[in-house]
């Protein structure tokens, strides 16, 4: 079974859907999108796979806990976790971020995976017991792009998030655990209207070397991999999935 966070919608409702073709149970976990959140686990079901719907704020504690309980219990053991929730805080220079966005981003975005990956990480390691897994955050690539004059301070989250990737990996490499992740670029998601810049796709696309945006589609694939015995041998990567920008 794979848990996969922010999964409602977008890049995670495809790595949830591509990875239940694959033949993995998926914890379809959301916030507040359950509509969302319910319609990709129908999906699934209704493709002959398995699916659960969970609730959980991932910047939470007891919610992450409480999490990965109910996924074990409903769907069986652990055997990945895709950290794909996130919030960008919106489009602004960094002189305009409020310090009250900024506490919700960083707990989301940065405390909200570290929390997950602990908690894979205590029911898969085969120093706890556990028969091994894998992990795979997502990450982005504005991390060395820097978000310059549109969100240097999400940049910076997803800067933490590859940090994590790569020390994580190197911590439980011998526990039976590869941790990777995965760096998008521009990508044709809802994120961009929802954050009040609906043109964004069309005005960013020429710059990009493919001279397109990537589809959420082609970030799952990547993703898929990292966590398939494809991969058996990479850990403390980041995968950049950005049409060469």
């Amino acid at each position: 079974m794979i848990i996969v966070t922010g999964a409602s919608r977008g890049i995670g409702a495809e790595i949830a859907k591509l990875l239940a073709s694959q033949g993995h149970a998926i914890a379809v976990n959301y916030s507040a999108d359950r509509t969302g959140a319910d319609a990709v686990a129908a999906e699934i079901i209704a493709a002959g796979g398995r699916a659960l719907a969970i609730a959980a704020d991932v910047s939470r504690e007891a919610e992450v806990v409480s999490l990965f309980d109910k996924a074990e219990r409903d769907l069986g053991p652990l055997t990945g976790l895709v950290n794909n929730a996130a919030i960008t805080g919106g489009f602004a220079r960094l002189e305009d971020v409020s310090e009250e966005m900024l506490t919700r981003m960083l707990a989301v975005n940065v405390t909200g995976s570290i929390l997950c990956c602990r908690e894979a990480v205590r029911r898969m390691s085969t120093k706890r017991g556990g028969k091994g897994g894998a992990i795979v955050n997502i990450s982005s690539t504005s991390w060395r792009t820097g978000g310059t004059g549109e969100w240097v301070h999400y940049a910076a989250s997803k800067g933490a998030i590859n940090t994590l990737t790569i020390g994580l990996a190197r911590e439980v490499a011998d526990e039976g655990i590869r941790v990777n992740a995965v760096a998008p670029g521009l990508v044709e998601t809802g994120l961009h209207a929802a954050n009040g810049e609906p043109g964004r796709l069309a005005r960013l696309g020429p710059s990009i070397p493919m001279r397109r945006a990537g589809t959420p589609k082609e970030i799952a694939e990547g993703v898929v991999w990292l966590l398939s015995p494809a991969a058996s041998y990479t850990t403390g990567s980041i995968l950049e999935i950005g049409g060469g920008r």
